[in-house]
């Protein structure tokens, strides 16, 4: 309490004291004096309490979803507040009325020494309105002191609302507050604690507004979110780079968005979020301001400036075999983009499929030979999809594979494609193979048919058919009876690829027995 408060409840005892031994007319005009010194500081209370109000009246027209809850309560404790203080001016003016009259003023009482008046009033039986009073007092306190956070103003709050009845009146037999606190009271003295009562009314009312004015932003920014945010100086990072970032935590206001200008404009984002094509490459800036008004409706500006950079889309695709597809063939390719992972990447392909085979690697299986493949490839960039490129690629059929003989050796399986060859080996063999195995490919054929050429003793050439990659019996036959150092040709060889193509190999191959 100030002093001036502690001042006019001391008077206010010493002359309950006096009024105790005798009630002059010099006590009588104590009771004025503080009465009137009570109806000021009641006045500097609701007027500062008014302010408040006002305060959150204009807060609730800024900022209605931020504010309504405080503002609610604050009627509230409007409503509580001049409804006891209200009961105690109505009483007030019965009291004097009874003592004076109808025309009775509490601001001039005439009868201010009546004894009869504030004990008919508050304490006849029936109509006494004492007990209203005390209920209304409790019921008050009860709620005021629940919404002061303080612990000591909570207890001088209720103190000055006590309802107990002092040890004082116990001894002259007080049964309740009420009578000691009117019985037989002078009419000056009844209407000066009923104006102490105005005044802790409103005492109590302005410390629970102060409280819920503290609440809201008046001159300062409040938020209500904190959230973490991290910012890194660049998204993406080259292997064996490093990774650098600002962690921060931002306070927000999610009941108030602030305003957003770039170059001039405002942007139309209720989260802040701000996105632009990036038509040009090279160096930029990014520059604006964010406009925001605090509680009491001022209007905060703080500029910002953001570098970025724009480089054109790049990707990597490459044959891992050579530069060109082979029609009805299955070509590993690998696809890449600097700074995106293989899982950020959509690939596909014109002119034949495209089959992811693990990660950054894929088959592409072209379909008609002469013709040309083109390959794209996006990527997923900031919640959009991105092209980074597009590939083309020639079409070509697979070469005609080489025809040759396959024995087992100590090191593996040997290819024989021409030349001497023992006629051991060649009588252990079952038949002839075709294959590309150039050091690029390594490509197997299958054998549908091929034709051995022999010279008998004439020498006429002698043809003998196989129908399969199989030595028939009569070319086995005919194998068994030559003499070293004779040849035999094999040629007319029918063979079918990966490609389903079938084709004639056009060079026979030359064995000669050794």
């Amino acid at each position: 309490m100030s002093p001036r408060q502690k001042m006019i409840n001391l008077m206010y005892l010493v002359l309950m004291a006096m009024l105790a031994l005798n009630v002059s007319s010099d006590v009588l005009n104590g009771f004025s004096l503080v009465s009137d010194s009570l109806n000021k500081s009641t006045r500097n209370a609701s007027h500062v309490n008014d302010g408040i109000y006002t305060t959150f009246e204009e807060q609730m027209k800024n900022n209605p979803a931020k504010v309504k809850q405080w503002y609610d309560k604050a009627q509230y404790v409007r409503n509580i507040s001049d409804s006891l203080y209200n009961l105690a001016e109505e009483l007030k003016v019965a009291i004097v009325k009874k003592s004076d009259g109808e025309k009775g003023d509490v601001n001039n009482i005439k009868n201010r020494e009546d004894l009869e008046a504030s004990t008919q009033i508050m304490l006849a039986p029936g109509t006494g309105r004492g007990k209203e009073l005390y209920k209304a007092i409790n019921s008050f306190r009860e709620r005021i002191v629940k919404m002061v956070t303080d612990k000591e103003k909570r207890e001088i709050i209720t103190s000055n609302l006590s309802t107990e009845i002092p040890a004082k009146g116990l001894l002259l037999g007080k049964e309740s507050w009420q009578e000691y606190m009117f019985e037989n009271m002078p009419t000056a003295a009844a209407v000066t604690l009923l104006t102490k009562l105005q005044s802790d009314v409103r005492y109590a009312e302005g410390e629970v507004l102060h409280n819920l004015i503290s609440n809201v932003d008046v001159k300062d920014i409040r938020v209500n979110q904190l959230n973490a945010y991290v910012i890194p100086s660049s998204q993406t990072v080259v292997q064996g780079g490093r990774f650098s970032a600002q962690i921060i935590m931002a306070a927000v206001d999610t009941t108030r968005r602030p305003t957003i200008y770039i170059g001039g404009q405002q942007i139309k984002s209720d989260r802040g979020l701000y996105e632009t094509v990036c038509n040009r490459t090279g160096d930029f800036t990014l520059n604006g301001f964010i406009e925001m008004l605090n509680g009491s409706g001022e209007k905060i500006k703080r500029e910002f400036s953001q570098k970025y950079t724009v480089v054109a889309p790049s990707a990597t695709v490459s044959a891992d075999i050579m530069n060109v597809l082979y029609a009805g063939y299955d070509n590993p390719m690998s696809v890449s983009v600097p700074g995106f992972p293989s899982n950020k990447l959509h690939v596909s392909m014109t002119g034949g499929s495209l089959t992811q085979n693990g990660d950054g690697h894929y088959i592409a299986r072209p379909t008609t030979p002469g013709g040309e493949a083109v390959i794209t490839v996006s990527a997923q960039n900031e919640g959009r999809t991105q092209e980074m490129g597009k590939f083309t690629f020639r079409i070509r059929k697979l070469p005609d594979p080489t025809a040759y003989i396959g024995y087992a050796t100590e090191g593996g399986e040997e290819h024989f494609t021409g030349g001497s060859l023992s006629k051991q080996i060649l009588m252990n063999t079952e038949g002839i193979g075709a294959a590309i195995d150039d050091g690029l490919l390594n490509i197997a054929f299958r054998v549908n048919s091929f034709e051995m050429l022999l010279f008998d003793a004439m020498g006429n050439a002698v043809p003998y058919k196989s129908n399969g990659a199989k030595f028939s019996d009569q070319q086995k036959a005919q194998m068994r009876g030559l003499a070293r150092n004779k040849r035999l040709f094999i040629r007319d060889i029918h063979a079918t690829g990966p490609d389903g193509i079938e084709r004639t190999l056009k060079n026979p191959m030359e064995v000669i027995i050794k």
